[in-house]
């Protein structure tokens, strides 16, 4: 029964993404034809396309290019707030094929509870091992395989580990960093949403610079629920975004 962290790669992505998405711009804001629109894309230039459809809100041109992604170490109570990004194709690992049985679950501790102490991490970690055993045990009278997986499964904790594979176009990432990497988003999802910024500004700078929070960008946009931290935001961002280039 291994306690578990977070790993995210990114394991794929439209070749040449920034050039890709500035072909699409280009091809809407100039005569060219689809034979021309390639000619003279520097990535200078293709940077400056980019800045220029971000700025105008043009955002179906960055929908041609996709990232996939390859997450683990997450909870299922991750998994139930990230599915809610519909505009998104998503493989999970499988409760039901999927025996815990040999080895145990792996689980996620929230930092609040870890800041409480050794004693309070005990008594959680005392906590999943209980959990454990009553999938063990409804297993065993369930008979093994599938079927008692299906069922045993529901005894399982919310902070079980989960792994799973995300797929999202620019335009989507964009508003899942928006809305994920806010401090007023849950803190195992925001941590994730900042690893996968993180990483995507390592292949696609230009494309990804404004990504994040709206106090990046400008004013909160939680009004009276802000966090009151936006100028602290805006470093972690600034220090990512350099980062990547």
């Amino acid at each position: 029964m291994p306690e578990v962290s977070q790993n995210v790669k990114l394991l794929s992505y439209s070749p040449e993404a920034q050039k890709l998405t500035a072909m699409a711009a280009k091809l809407c804001y100039s005569p060219a034809h689809i034979d021309d629109i390639e000619e003279n894309l520097t990535p200078d230039r293709s940077s400056a396309y980019l800045q220029k459809i971000v700025d105008l809100g043009h955002l179906s041109t960055v929908e041609h290019a996709s990232f996939t992604f390859g997450i683990e170490g997450v909870s299922r109570t991750l998994l139930a707030q990230i599915t809610r990004h519909r505009i998104a194709s998503f493989s999970v690992q499988s409760q039901r094929y999927v025996s815990y049985s040999e080895g145990g679950f792996g689980y996620i501790v929230p930092p609040a509870i870890r800041e409480l102490g050794e004693q309070a991490v005990s008594e959680y970690k005392e906590q999943m091992a209980t959990m454990q055993n009553w999938y063990d045990g409804w297993r065993e009278k369930l008979g093994t395989g599938e079927k008692s997986n299906e069922d045993a499964r529901f005894v399982l904790p919310g902070s079980c580990e989960t792994r799973m594979l995300v797929t999202m176009n620019a335009r989507e990432l964009m508003h899942f960093f928006s809305l994920r990497c806010c401090n007023r988003a849950q803190w195992e999802i925001r941590e994730l949403a900042w690893r996968m910024l993180t990483l995507v500004l390592e292949v696609a700078p230009a494309l990804f610079a404004n990504a994040g929070p709206a106090c990046v960008r400008g004013a909160c946009s939680e009004g009276k629920m802000t966090c009151g931290k936006a100028s602290e935001v805006r470093i972690h961002h600034d220090m990512i975004v350099k980062g990547g280039r």
